[in-house]
């Protein structure tokens, strides 16, 4: 028997992401469609890089640039490799030739279509090959395995992956279904690779040899088992969704499990970097997109919708608030219903308690921004910041035309439109003065009335 690799080698990781998924109907790759915020191919490289990978190779399809540049945000350094002609599984493996060095502990192969596979199950392979495996097989328990491929076993480990179509009657009854993913032996996995036989009637040639390949080398097989919905692979939108539903339930746990809660979790939908602190509470009905933070014992009302944010500890946002990338909230922050917030640092105990929109902009400590205030921050070319100091006070329905600055402890009156500059201290009223016309309410509806009668009489 050769002597096992080292668990400590370096791990390469292969990715096959070459299929088209037509049944998707998307004009966008199949394995670019996002799961909780982030593509299947980014969950599948984020599994692989936070497990047990020194390296990764993507393999994608011909003119796919869009895949290797997703490839690289995932795994920086990972090496593109294209499979011009699809001649299977184990072809596309192939593809990787050049990378696959008999200086590797383990080859670990995945499927970029297959996003809840988790870090953990990665490290199970790569540590079945480490204990002694040629090759290390991931499979499942089905509640249905028609249609499935059986790993078949022995004694002596696996000993075939069987196709459904090619099962006998008793090999049809078990339920131990292949998983597509496997880890070879890095110092014998080119060598399995290009020892698999013949290829198929539609030539061609399939990974799931690579048992028959290891085995007729001397080499044995072993198997890792997975939970069905962990391995999950995904062909078309109703997949998508159903893997959608699973990565969410997943994530709701976590976040939970680690002090947060939800009112009705399952009306809560996380990204994949949410970031949830201590006693954070969330009400109903709330979105987070990629990119959120939220600081300990803060609160997230109902009906928000919040993405690429930072919110310090003890903020009260919403209800019905929507927080748009780079917003940041400082500690015990109040951002109430119906505000928008786009780009601005909102700082400690500041107050946006209703119907505002505060975009490009800087709020100061203890600031107050009345009902129905605007920046005015873009003029059709440029957008341009907006300044509001600490304690400054803005009183209702007012706009506030960027660049401008309201210094520390400023007022504006209800109603201003502000377009120059506020010293600290000082009060701005920009609108026109009040006038009033005795009678002119009682004048002006006997002249309409009379006016309405006149027309239907015609």
């Amino acid at each position: 028997m050769t002597e096992a690799p080292s668990s400590q080698g370096r791990v390469l990781a292969v990715v096959l992401a070459a299929g088209e998924g037509t049944r998707m109907k998307s004009s966008l790759p199949k394995v670019l469609h996002k799961v909780a915020g982030r593509s299947m191919l980014g969950h599948v490289l984020a599994s692989v890089r936070d497990s047990v990978a020194s390296a990764a190779a993507v393999v994608i399809g011909p003119n796919h640039e869009d895949v290797a540049r997703e490839a690289a945000r995932g795994f920086p350094g990972a090496t593109i490799h294209v499979q011009a002609d699809r001649k299977g599984t184990a072809h596309a493996v192939l593809q990787a030739e050049t990378v696959l060095d008999e200086g590797l502990a383990a080859v670990v192969v995945l499927f970029a279509d297959t996003p809840l596979v988790r870090p953990e199950t990665v490290a199970k392979l790569r540590d079945a090959v480490a204990a002694g495996a040629g090759v290390a097989v991931l499979a499942f328990r089905a509640a249905d395995p028609a249609g499935y491929g059986r790993v078949l076993t022995g004694p002596d480990g696996v000993r075939a992956i069987r196709e459904h179509k090619d099962a006998t009657a008793d090999e049809r009854r078990v339920t131990l279904c292949n998983a597509g993913l496997m880890a070879l032996d890095g110092r014998h996995a080119l060598a399995i690779l290009k020892g698999i036989g013949s290829a198929n009637a539609q030539g061609e040639f399939y990974l799931t040899d690579a048992v028959e390949a290891a085995r007729a080398r001397g080499l044995s097989v072993t198997v890792v088992e997975a939970p069905e919905a962990e391995v999950m692979g995904i062909n078309d939108r109703v997949q998508l969704a159903q893997a959608e539903a699973l990565m969410q339930a997943r994530l709701r746990e976590t976040a939970m499990r680690e002090g947060a809660t939800f009112i009705d979790p399952a009306s809560v939908f996380l990204s994949h970097d949410t970031v949830l602190g201590r006693d954070v509470v969330v009400e109903p009905q709330v979105f987070f997109g990629p990119g959120v933070t939220v600081g300990d014992r803060a609160v997230i009302h109902a009906h928000c919708h919040i993405e690429g944010a930072a919110i310090a500890a003890d903020a009260h946002v919403g209800p019905f608030a929507r927080l748009r990338p780079g917003a940041t909230l400082g500690e015990g922050v109040k951002v109430g219903n119906f505000v928008e917030i786009k780009n601005a640092a909102v700082a400690a105990g500041a107050k946006i308690s209703h119907l505002s929109y505060i975009g490009d902009a800087e709020v100061g400590r203890e600031a107050n921004i009345g009902a129905g205030t605007i920046t005015c921050n873009y003029d059709g070319y440029f957008k341009h910041l907006t300044v509001i100091g600490a304690n400054a006070f803005i009183g209702s329905n007012s706009s506030l035309v960027a660049p401008v600055t309201i210094a520390a402890g400023a007022y504006v009156g209800s109603g201003s439109v502000v377009t120059r500059d506020v010293p600290a201290g000082s009060l701005a009223l920009a609108r026109a003065p009040q006038v009033v016309k005795e009678g002119w309410a009682e004048r002006f509806n006997s002249m309409m009335k009379a006016r309405k009668a006149a027309r239907a009489k015609l």
